[in-house]
């Protein structure tokens, strides 16, 4: 897949250039989209984690870069102290996502 903005080659079905940051066009998995009748479900990322997969996954099911979410994740950590707390929680109660299913938010480092 390559990117609109900057023209290199990015993961398919990746939402965000890794390169440049731009979003990239809607293509929806077969099975996933609305119009399929499939729903997206909430699960930690098995691809895509740094230290459970939980700020991967919520990027996923919300359309987000997942730095993004890392970062205010991280925010709330460190201002409201009830971050940790949430992640934790998280953690345990959020299913794994198989391994076989590409998560949209998925980088490919080459």
């Amino acid at each position: 897949m390559t990117c609109v903005n900057c023209q290199k080659d990015i993961a398919v079905g990746s939402r965000f250039c890794y390169n440049c940051g731009a979003k990239q066009p809607e293509t929806p998995p077969p099975g996933l989209s609305p119009a399929t009748g499939g729903k997206k479900k909430l699960m930690r990322s098995s691809t895509d984690k740094k230290i459970a997969g939980v700020c991967a996954g919520l990027a996923d099911y919300f359309d987000l870069d997942p730095t993004i979410v890392r970062i205010l994740w991280f925010l709330a950590v460190f201002f409201a102290g009830t971050g940790g707390l949430a992640y934790i929680i998280l953690w345990i109660v959020l299913p794994v996502a198989p391994a076989g299913v590409i998560p949209t938010s998925a980088t490919v480092i080459s």
